[in-house]
Parts: structure tokens; C-alpha cells; sequence
């Protein structure tokens, strides 16, 4: 019975493991900052080149690679442009003939992940079979960083958080898995650094030793997280060396520097207010390593002096309930944060990694249960089959923390549904140049539904147009829908406002703005503008 049970339990370990393997990876194709629209806008046929570029986000980004591919396959980098907070213009470069262009594109945003996309025009009518594709996922550059990554959570929690441990609450040497996890860690994160730029460029496994490549992931924001934890784990291997005063203090260090490494980047460096953000991962961060890395050091301890061991454990344990309930505080707060609506936890990807590893957590918080409430105290008192029981059940845990550690790693490719909440509400918009005026027309939300139609008219020199009247018209011809029309007001801000729109459809739509100048003059913008489902 014993080992039939024994089998069962590594037939569902292997098998969790698995799934979470699936899970991860199957979360791994997901983006992060969005692009909100484009001038001209995605898809559109204009009767001549046009005077800008433009590329809206739902985020602050910095561009990596701009490039505009024409019709013949000829590729042209586009290095002259402008950022402005969330917009890029780029300007046009000379000689577009006609045929189908594509403006393809690749940033990084604020959070520090890369960008890659897309985006295409028509100038005339379209090139046959010409289409746009979205940049194929580079799965070995994708898988690389995962493992990185889990590899730098293991060195941070196992090794760094091992070493503060040893050095503070158990006595002993830092147990030699505890100095291995320290320094994969150290090269995980170093390593880690040049898959980021891999991953930033789009460039493939093999340009890894291009110094660009180390150049673009040092740029990102992750490049100070590499640093600050890159220290701490310098500073960890020292601790473990020495077993004096001096020890402690850079096992403290080490500890800090690596928990407020892991603040500096990532979702919650973009999340709002990073006032609470950025502590609370930093709280997460340190109680994690605490917990995690008085595993190894009180597995060692329960293999030695029976008296060290016991007083190793009655240390541990009146700690944990501390470190846990700081860990779970920290943790459901950025959930909240990120996540926002309950519906997100199953329709994102995002929402579906974090239940997988509640649901590890779940299975981790009751083994902690079992070894505090029912292990802790026969072991303590010497019983030598507790004991066992209780070091058996010291690697379980360890396992199940290991997958947790790999659900989190593949948060580096899921946006939060806070960011993809943002990304929906952003407006859809197009900018329309005539000779006589000129408009920067919003639809706000760009989906189809209720939406809010504004825009500044202006003249062709760019000061106020003085209008009588504004009316936006609305026709999707494709769907079979006439023109709409909606009035529009005057704001206190010079805006033109329409509010009391419906779009019953997403799709491209013909929107024009006829523009009443007086009495005898009424000029028409028209342009198409793609909505959202």
C-alpha cells in the first residue's frame, strides 16, 4: 500500500508538472503594450502617399526597429521620427509609389517587454497577394528566457534566500544546493540579460554573442533589475564564505538587493500607483525568500545534530505564519491590482496562470499545514519517524515550489488584464489632411457600441478653424448600413463633440465631417477609421 501510494503520488507530481508545463507555455504568445491606431490607419487605400506616419500605443514605448517594406519587397529603415508620450510619428520617406506598403514595427514598452507588429496601406489599390502577417514567435528565444527566468527565481529564493537563513536563524554551513542555486542564479541573470535583447530585436537564438543584442536588453528596464540583482547574488556568495558579523551583514544586503531588484521591472514597475506596487512586490519578493530559503538549510539541519535541528525548527515555524501572512497580503493586493475584474481569471491568459498557481499554492499552504500541525511536534520531540516524514515532506514542498516558481516565469509573456483593460479603452483614430482644413478625429472607446466621436478642426496652417457647424457622417458600405449623421458640439476646449453615437458594428467604416464655414461654404473630410469588436 505504501508503495502503491508512493507511485500515485509521482504519477500526479509528473502529471501537475505537465500541465503547468502546457499552461505556461500555451501563455507564452501573448503581447504586452498594444497598438491603439495608425495613420493611415491599418488596411486603408489612399489616393496618395501620405504626408506622416504615425503609430499610437495604449503605453509609453521607445522604438527598437522601424521599418516600411514596398510593394517590390524593398525594405526602408525609418530613423527620422518624433515620440510623443504614447504616439510615434515617423516621417514618410520619399518615392512611395503605387501598390500595397508595410509599416512593420517593434518597441519596447514602459514594463520593459518588447513589441512587435504590423501595420499595412495601399496607395492607389492594393498589391496583389500582398498581406500583412504578424511577426512569427521565435520559440527557442521565447523558451530560453522562461527557463532563465525560472532559473533567476531559483537562485533568488533557494540560494540568496538559503544564505540569509543560514546566517541568521539556522547555525551551520550554507547547505552546498543553497550555493549552487546561488550561483545559477548569478548566471541566469546575467544571461538572462541577452535573451531580453533577443527578444527585444527579434533576433534569433544564434546572434546572442551581438554586442547590439546585449545593447537592447540592457536599454529595457530589466537591464537595472540585471544589475541590482546581479549584487546581490555577488554579495550572497561572499555571505556564504564567511561566517562572521560581516557575513550577516552581506546576507542582509544580498536579501534586500535582490527582493527590490525584482520592483525595478516587470508589470508591476507599470502598474499604477507604483507607490503601493513596487513595495508590495518588494514584500512579496522578501517573504518568499525567507520561506523558500529556510528549506534547504532545515532539511540540512534535520539530517545533523538532532538538538540543532530541533531548534532550527522551532525558529522556522514561529516565523512562517509572519512571512506567509505578509506573502498573501502582497500577493492578493497585485492581484487585485492587475487583474481588476473576477471574469479576467478565466477569459486571460494571464488570469488562467495565476489560478494555476493559487491552485499550487493551495496544495503548498496545506503541506506547510501538515508539517506545522501534525509533523513539527514528534519531530521536535525526537521521534525519528517524524523526522523522516518531515524531510520527505520538506521536498515535496520544494518540488511544488518549483512549479510555482515556473507559473510566474511565464507572466513575462502575459499582459494583465489591467494593461489589456487599458489597451480596450483606448480610442481609434485618424488624422485627415485636405487643402482647405485638416482634422484629428477620435472614437472613443474604438469598439463597436457606444462611443464618443470628437476631433480639432483646423486650417491648413494649423490655427483654430472658426466653424458654424460640424456633423460627423458614419456608412459602412461593406455591411450595407447608409450614412449616419451625428451633430456635433462645440467645447470649451475648442473640441467637437458627439456623444450620443452608436456603432453597431466593428469593422472599417467611412467616417466624413462636413464642416459648416458660413452660409455658402461647407468643406468634407472623409477617411476610413477601423473600430474594435
Amino acid at each position: 500500500m505504501i508503495v502503491h501510494n508512493r507511485n500515485l503520488s509521482r504519477s500526479g507530481i509528473l502529471a501537475l508538472l505537465a500541465g503547468l508545463l502546457w499552461c505556461c507555455l500555451a501563455g507564452m504568445a501573448m503581447a504586452h503594450a498594444s497598438l491603439t491606431g495608425a495613420v493611415p490607419p491599418d488596411g486603408a487605400v489612399v489616393g496618395t502617399p501620405p504626408k506622416t506616419l504615425s503609430l499610437s500605443f495604449s503605453e509609453p514605448v521607445s522604438p527598437l526597429v522601424l521599418k516600411l517594406i514596398r510593394p517590390d519587397g524593398q525594405a526602408t529603415t525609418l530613423d527620422d521620427y518624433i515620440l510623443r508620450d504614447t504616439t510615434l510619428d515617423i516621417t514618410t520617406p520619399d518615392g512611395l509609389g503605387a501598390g500595397t506598403h508595410v509599416l512593420t514595427w517593434r518597441v519596447v514598452s514602459e514594463d520593459g517587454h518588447p513589441v512587435a507588429g504590423s501595420t499595412l496601406f495601399s496607395i492607389g489599390a492594393p498589391s496583389k497577394g500582398t498581406q500583412a502577417e504578424g511577426a512569427p514567435i521565435d520559440w527557442p528565444v521565447r523558451s530560453a528566457l522562461w527557463l532563465a527566468r525560472i532559473a533567476m527565481y531559483v537562485g533568488l529564493f533557494f540560494g540568496i534566500g538559503g544564505v540569509f537563513v543560514t546566517r541568521w536563524l539556522t547555525p551551520g554551513e550554507t547547505p552546498r544546493l543553497a550555493r549552487a542555486a546561488t550561483l545559477l542564479g548569478l548566471v541566469a541573470t546575467v544571461l538572462s540579460l541577452g535573451l531580453q535583447g533577443l527578444d527585444a530585436l527579434g533576433a534569433p537564438l544564434a546572434a546572442l554573442l551581438d554586442p547590439a543584442v546585449w545593447k537592447a536588453g540592457f536599454a529595457t528596464s530589466f537591464g537595472a533589475t540585471v544589475v541590482v540583482l546581479s549584487a546581490g547574488f555577488c554579495l550572497a556568495v561572499a555571505a556564504a564564505r564567511s561566517g562572521s558579523a560581516l557575513g550577516r551583514a552581506a546576507s542582509l544586503l544580498a536579501l534586500l538587493a535582490g527582493s527590490g531588484a525584482l520592483a525595478l521591472s516587470g508589470h508591476a514597475s507599470a502598474a499604477a500607483p507604483q507607490w503601493l506596487t513596487r513595495p508590495a512586490v518588494f514584500v512579496h519578493a522578501i517573504t518568499i525568500a525567507i520561506w523558500i530559503g529556510a528549506l534547504l538549510p532545515l532539511a540540512a539541519a534535520l539530517r545533523g545534530d538532532p538538538d540543532v535541528g530541533r531548534q532550527a525548527l522551532g525558529r522556522f515555524f514561529r516565523l512562517i505564519p509572519l512571512c506567509v501572512a505578509l506573502l498573501v497580503l502582497a500577493g492578493l493586493l497585485l492581484a487585485a491590482i492587475q487583474v481588476r475584474d473576477p471574469a479576467a481569471l478565466l477569459s486571460t491568459a494571464y488570469g488562467q496562470v495565476l489560478l494555476a498557481k493559487g491552485a499550487l499554492l493551495a496544495v503548498l499552504f496545506g503541506v506547510v499545514a501538515l508539517n506545522r500541525w501534525i509533523l513539527t511536534g514528534p519531530a521536535a520531540e525526537g521521534d525519528c519517524k517524524a523526522v523522516r516524514r518531515l524531510r520527505k515532506s520538506i521536498a515535496v514542498e520544494i518540488l511544488i515550489v518549483v512549479a510555482v516558481l515556473a507559473a510566474a516565469s511565464a507572466w513575462r509573456f502575459t499582459p494583465p488584464p489591467r494593461a489589456l483593460a487599458v489597451t480596450a479603452a483606448q480610442p481609434a483614430s485618424v488624422h485627415i489632411h485636405a487643402d482647405k482644413a485638416m482634422a484629428q478625429v477620435a472614437v472613443t472607446p474604438g469598439h463597436a457600441g457606444p462611443v464618443a466621436i470628437s476631433a480639432v478642426v483646423l486650417s491648413p496652417d494649423f490655427s483654430p478653424l472658426a466653424a458654424k457647424e460640424v456633423t460627423f457622417v458614419l456608412s459602412n458600405a461593406q455591411a450595407g448600413i447608409e450614412p449616419m449623421r451625428r451633430k456635433a458640439a462645440l467645447q470649451a476646449d475648442g473640441t467637437w463633440l458627439a456623444s450620443d453615437v452608436v456603432v453597431p458594428l466593428a469593422g472599417q467604416w467611412q467616417l466624413r465631417i462636413d464642416i459648416l464655414v458660413s452660409d455658402f461654404e461647407l468643406l468634407r473630410l472623409q477617411d476610413a477609421i477601423t473600430l474594435r469588436p
